[in-house]
């Protein structure tokens, strides 16, 4: 069994997986309280399925971009687990785990998730025989500047809000996936955790680390 974790955001999501089916999957919004939440999120979820920690064996969890202090709470949480109970870790990438979701296209993909201030943090994606595969390292944009970066047909998913969608939506070159599919849902990160673990690709509980964008406004001189 896999235990998943995403404090990226404001959304938070965990999911139990076997590698054949999601035993559950709980996503909720929180409003700046992931420190007070995760935990017994978690204990709820394995009780719930009628489990304990005992049959959790391998950990998965977002790495990012996203919030700092969210990101931290998800992270010291499963190094924390991963310690105490000697549990092989992966880390994902907050960005990939939308992409992932996507369906194929000939189209390229433009991920991005809310980044404060305004801004998003954005990646590219283009297709491969092994799925969506990232162009290059995400960085924070504005959404205008997003629509503004859109010259041909691509596929736009990821967190907006609804000034957001308004805005995108008034370019014709931009396919914005429906808010259900912006959605990251922690069954993909799980399965996506799950690949890597099966391929014996784990990380070091000791060295890995948040990705995190520089999103401050410069200092006036």
């Amino acid at each position: 069994m896999l235990l998943a974790v995403d404090t990226s955001t404001a959304q938070v999501g965990l999911a139990l997986y076997d590698g054949s089916q999601v035993i559950s999957e709980y996503a909720w919004r929180s409003s700046q309280r992931h420190t007070i939440e995760l935990a017994p999120a978690v204990s709820e979820l394995l009780r719930r399925c009628g489990l304990t920690m005992e049959a959790v064996r391998a950990l998965g969890v977002a790495l990012g971009p996203g919030s700092f202090t969210s990101l931290r709470v998800g992270l010291s949480l499963v190094k924390g687990l991963a310690l105490a109970r000697h549990l092989p870790l992966i880390g994902i990438p907050t960005l990939d785990i939308l992409a992932a979701a996507q369906k194929p296209s000939r189209f390229p993909l433009a991920v991005a998730i809310q980044a404060g201030r305004g801004r998003l943090a954005l990646g590219w994606y283009k297709r491969s025989k092994n799925g969506w595969q990232a162009k290059g390292p995400a960085r924070v944009v504005t959404v205008e500047g997003l629509a503004e970066e859109v010259q041909s047909p691509v596929i736009v998913c990821g967190e907006f809000t609804s000034a957001d969608r308004r805005t995108l939506a008034e370019k014709p070159e931009i396919r914005l996936a429906s808010p259900a599919q912006c959605m990251r849902r922690p069954a993909v990160l799980a399965e996506l955790a799950w690949q890597r673990w099966q391929a014996g690709a784990v990380d070091d509980e000791a060295t890995l680390a948040p990705i995190y964008l520089h999103v401050a406004e410069p200092i006036p001189a």
